[in-house]
């Protein structure tokens, strides 16, 4: 069975997948934004801070026991304790020397190919080739043609989905908002954006600010995932997306779905045409289930028909699933897992047609994966 590794507000826990108990908070209290793992060596990395803690990623070589952190920058405790020994001893505070400037909090984390990728708010690319040990920020990407013209959404200019190619180590994806999908295929010497919509129609009677126009789809994305064919699946502001062709163009495969607002998006590890995704009722109206009827929707056909996996959910609910809370493990049995903004996690482990809750209680889940 998995171990379940959960990002919150008030730091990471790790969950046991098969009897559901649970390890934590660790981290010192931080918001935790990601918690991921390298499946080669095992080390656990958990990411976040604010502007009380500062920002930086913390890591773990032995399933959670110890952590070291790589502070990013310094936060408002750090000057704080320099001036209050005594204060400072009762927290535990020691001084670091934070790596970076102007870095409000690490969202996001990916491990693979013997890197550690950061996405960062606002909006850069960091990378450790030494296990977290030492970073540096991505040139590249940072000196995007443009940037300083980039607008963030509500929660500010946040990279947050780092995905990358199992089988060729240079290519990438990012996804920001609110500027959409980026690629490199230089291992980050130089990237572009994707995207372009497949088809111009798609931007026929949308007027909300997020909305496909101008021959894109978008830029608000909140989640990217990639399927085991090279498909790439996205869940933006304004809809479900699919592209067949790396990203340069996307297919909206929003129909069949209760509203065009979401956040999270699995995808089945072997089966590139099922997955998975928690619509909300919209971002101006309460972002919970419509109707408050819990479901997770799943397509077994790549998106181009859906239906309501409900069984053991609550009938009734208004809780928010963030875009980095719902998490496919690959094991003999594919699980499918999600976090709620009220302490939950809900767990399949039929694919989604049935469902139960062994973790309650947590604090708000911001991010879910499994090792």
């Amino acid at each position: 069975m998995p171990t379940i590794l959960v990002g919150t507000t008030k730091g990471a826990f790790l969950a046991d997948g098969e009897t559901g108990a649970v390890r934590g908070p660790f981290c010192h209290g931080w918001p935790i934004n990601h918690v991921v793992a390298d499946r080669g060596t095992g080390t656990i990395f958990a990411a976040g801070g604010n502007d009380f803690f500062g920002s930086g990623v913390f890591r773990s070589g032995d399933g959670g026991e110890t952590w070291t952190l790589a502070k990013f920058s310094k936060g408002q405790m750090d000057d704080w304790f320099a001036g209050d020994p005594e204060t400072a001893a009762m927290f535990g505070w020691t001084p670091m020397a934070p790596l970076f400037e102007g870095v409000d909090a690490i969202w996001s984390l990916h491990a693979a190919h013997g890197r550690v990728w950061a996405g960062a708010k606002p909006a850069n690319l960091y990378v450790s080739d030494d296990g977290g040990e030492t970073w540096a920020i991505n040139d590249a990407f940072a000196g995007f043609e443009g940037r300083d013209t980039w607008g963030g959404g509500a929660a500010g200019l946040v990279l947050h989905s780092l995905v990358t190619d199992p089988g060729i180590p240079k290519k990438m994806w990012l996804g920001v908002s609110a500027e959409g999908v980026f690629a490199t295929e230089d291992g980050g010497g130089s990237w572009s954006r994707r995207n372009r919509l497949s088809n111009a129609e798609a931007c026929e009677g949308h007027d909300h600010p997020a909305a496909p126009r101008d021959g894109e789809i978008g830029h608000c994305v909140h989640n990217i995932a990639r399927a085991s064919d090279g498909r790439l699946y996205q869940q933006n502001h304004h809809g479900v997306w699919r592209s067949r062709d790396e990203g340069r163009s996307w297919d909206d495969v929003t129909a069949g779905l209760p509203s065009t607002f979401g956040f999270p998006i699995g995808v089945h590890p072997t089966d590139p045409d099922t997955i998975w995704t928690i619509p909300l009722n919209g971002d101006s109206q309460g972002r919970f289930p419509p109707d408050a009827k819990p479901a997770v929707w799943r397509s077994r056909d790549g998106g181009d028909s859906w239906e309501a996996c409900r069984e053991g959910l609550p009938a009734r609910g208004w809780f928010t699933v963030l875009r980095q809370a719902m998490a496919v493990h690959a094991g003999a049995t594919p699980e499918v897992w999600f976090g709620t903004n009220t302490g939950s996690l809900f767990v399949s482990r039929d694919a989604g047609e049935t469902w139960e809750e062994p973790v309650r209680h947590l604090p708000t889940v911001l991010s879910v994966e499994t090792l």
